[in-house]
């Protein structure tokens, strides 16, 4: 067995190590999940039954692990008082004013609102995903998220200097 595990390192530690930064875009949150997969390996190893698909069980224990990432990376468990709402590109003064102005609209939300539009736009939840977070059913979460982007478009729109059209879409920021 323990050769078994060496053999695997040894073929295919690099390219799995490629293939996990290529899906995760960081060295060591990769070097990481590696690590994870080949404890995953040492602990599974008498699992497949023949040898010549051990290389796709090693990959779908990598898959898997990857998957499993990016879903306690979105288990945000802190308080929505304690998110930041991102000001990208500050270095652009016009986009900072606007992004100021849409935060400052986000915070005024109710809680439920503004936990709704924090998730799944800053956090990225997936409505199925948010009614298990929030433990209400996915109908009702749909309702929430969906009045949550309503109450915040209004706000926005009502805002004396943005330019919208007739059917409410966004056509200019006036930065005065």
């Amino acid at each position: 067995m323990q050769k078994d595990i060496y053999a695997i390192w040894t073929d295919l530690n690099e390219e799995l190590y490629k293939f996990i930064l290529g899906k995760i875009k960081d060295e060591q949150t990769s070097k990481d999940i590696l690590q994870e997969v080949f404890l995953k390996i040492q602990t599974k190893i008498h699992q497949p039954k023949h040898t010549s698909k051990l290389t796709s069980w090693v990959y779908q224990i990598t898959r898997n692990t990857i998957t499993d990432h990016f879903r306690n990376k979105n288990n945000y468990d802190g308080a929505i008082s304690d998110f930041h709402i991102p000001d990208v590109q500050e270095e652009n003064f016009e986009y900072y004013k606007l992004a100021n102005c849409i935060n400052q609209k986000i915070e005024s939300l109710s809680s439920k609102h503004k936990e709704a539009i924090i998730l799944t736009t800053f956090k990225d939840y997936s409505q199925k995903e948010l009614a298990e977070h929030l433990n209400i059913s996915y109908s009702g979460t749909k309702s929430r998220i969906q009045k949550a982007r309503e109450i915040l478009k209004e706000n926005i729109l009502d805002c004396p200097n943005v330019e919208s059209d007739g059917r409410g879409s966004l056509l200019d920021f006036d930065n005065n």
